[in-house]
């Protein structure tokens, strides 16, 4: 990166924190939320994809120069814009408070991470510097509290275009920085020319256009280097790659959508039978291929089929019409006074066979943690009525010839969740989903979206499915082969290649995240450090 794109000051310049804060602060406020509100036009539900790097760009120019308490502030408006509507469907059947609560609480990352974007901008290299801290507040917002929430990661934006083939690289993370990188080159560009503008004889404009020509270089060269990076990365045949196996994919669907959907678990259950013995009547007439394994969705059955007679002889039955094993999600009693979500593969003639248990139950959903402490602000923690244990085990089940790696529903966010399962052999991802308590909401597009990163990043096949919608079959390189509507019946039968190649981001697993997570950690060091003993040795 040229010296010009790291120091965007020169002597005449003002320090508008410094000086003027009254008079600056409000345009720096609404340039902050303006980031957000670009950020949230990128995700899934609007999908103007290139948008994703004007949030980093307004916000790296709304607290240059600034104090990082000023720069604390203009990310927590930044993070409220976008988190506040992004999150807007965690509130739609448990209310307001819920949904704000858990907005804020992200909300506050953006607000670090303004503090820190603000310091290092005083740094040379200030651009790659606060790409990296991007970087770095997403892994930590995806790992604490409670395991973290890696949602509306800038690099989740990204399902087409060049910055995706970049997931096969360095995954999630690699994809958010070069998007932020982008974006505070393009601020680099901004304060440049805003530098020539104020250039009077005695300083002269060359130095500035000079340095905005590069930056805005510089910033064209980012998506143009991901573009390339597509060239050796798989096209979007389901079938090249390795032996197929015809995979099936039943979304039955529900009696209605809400909390309550499971009120009545018998017709859920009914509704993935049915929709298997249709297919297996195809079949037999010749209109659909004979599938090697069947994919049901989390909460197919939440009627335990172990303990329960009827549960399992229906199963059995949707098993033994369609003549192939069926993975169900089930909610399974125990151990002990827990619950367990569970995908059980089901022989059409041994019955439930292996297993996966949901290693990452959702806190206040699944589970709830100080139950005491979180009624104090809702009586709605109550609706979880027992708490979900977490699996230990890695989600790779053998079924029909297939080496399925499992994960369910929000998993397919977590990056360590869904690389153990490929590092395991999975030659096939499936994401065994419910969103029938989002309603019509954009959680089913935005979750789909992570579904897609991921097949880019592993190079496999990912099977999508849902109870109620979007269930989907999507391709290696991240498009859509098959897709579904919400809340609409669907069949899905595709042949689907078992894949056993390795992405640099498979072998190289989390290293780009804690690279650059450790380079904006010192970059931040770097500032505070000076900061701290210059504030000691003037005490």
């Amino acid at each position: 990166m040229p010296p010009a794109l790291t120091d965007t000051r020169d002597a005449g310049a003002e320090r508008p924190a410094r000086t003027r804060p009254g008079r600056r602060l409000p345009w720096r406020t609404l340039l902050a939320a303006a980031g957000g509100g670009a950020m949230l036009l990128a995700f899934p539900g609007y999908s103007l994809l290139p948008l994703a790097v004007l949030g980093p760009a307004a916000l790296a120019l709304a607290v240059h120069g600034q104090r990082a308490r000023s720069g604390a502030w203009l990310g927590l408006v930044c993070g409220l814009a976008f988190f506040v509507p992004l999150l807007s469907w965690t509130g739609i059947y448990v209310g307001a408070f819920p949904w704000l609560a858990l907005a804020v609480s992200q909300a506050l990352f953006l607000c670090a991470l303004g503090a820190a974007t603000a310091a290092v901008s005083r740094l040379r290299l200030w651009p790659l510097w606060t790409a990296a801290l991007w970087v770095a507040d997403e892994a930590l917002r995806g790992r604490v509290p409670f395991g973290g929430f890696p949602w509306g990661r800038l690099g989740l934006s990204q399902t087409d275009g060049p910055y995706l083939a970049l997931a096969a690289y360095g995954g999630v993370p690699l994809v958010s920085f070069a998007v932020a990188l982008t974006g505070t080159l393009l601020a680099a560009a901004v304060l440049a020319l805003a530098r020539a503008r104020r250039s009077a004889g005695a300083h002269p404009r060359g130095p500035a256009v000079r340095a905005a020509a590069a930056a805005l270089a510089a910033a064209l060269a980012v998506p143009l280097l991901a573009a390339v990076a597509w060239l050796p990365l798989p096209g979007p045949s389901l079938t090249e790659g390795g032996p197929t196996r015809t995979v099936a994919v039943i979304q039955g669907d529900v009696p209605e959508a809400g909390l309550e959907f499971n009120a009545r678990r018998r017709a859920v259950l009914d509704n993935h039978v049915q929709r298997t013995l249709e297919l297996a009547d195809a079949v037999a007439a010749g209109d659909q291929r004979q599938p090697d394994l069947v994919v049901w969705p989390e909460n197919s059955s939440d009627i335990d089929p172990y303990t329960n007679a009827d549960a399992a002889r229906q199963i059995s039955r949707a098993a033994a019409a369609i003549g192939a094993p069926v993975l169900v999600g089930a909610v399974v009693q125990g151990p002990g006074e827990y619950l367990s979500n569970t995908g059980i593969v089901w022989d059409p003639e041994s019955g439930p066979g292996q297993t996966y248990v949901k290693r990452h139950p959702v806190p206040l959903a699944e589970y709830v943690p100080a139950r005491d402490f979180f009624r104090f602000f809702s009586d709605k923690v109550d609706l979880v009525r027992r708490d979900f244990t977490k699996g230990t085990e890695v989600g790779v089940l053998d079924m029909g010839g297939a080496r399925v790696g499992d994960v369910i529903c929000f998993e397919v966010v977590y990056d360590s969740l869904v690389a153990d399962t490929v590092q395991a052999g999975a030659g096939m991802l499936v994401v065994q989903t419910n969103n029938a308590t989002f309603g019509y909401t954009d959680e089913s597009e935005q979750q789909l979206a992570a579904s897609r990163l991921r097949a880019v990043e592993f190079g496999r096949t990912v099977v999508v499915a849902a109870t109620s919608g979007i269930s989907a079959v999507v391709a290696p390189d991240g498009s859509l082969a098959r897709r579904s509507e919400l809340f609409t019946p669907a069949v899905f039968v595709e042949d689907v290649a078992q894949r056993d190649f390795t992405t640099l981001a498979e072998r190289l697993d989390a290293v780009p995240e804690w690279t650059l997570t450790v380079l904006g950690a010192a970059a931040v060091l770097a500032v505070a450090v000076p900061a701290l003993r210059a504030r000691r040795g003037g005490a």
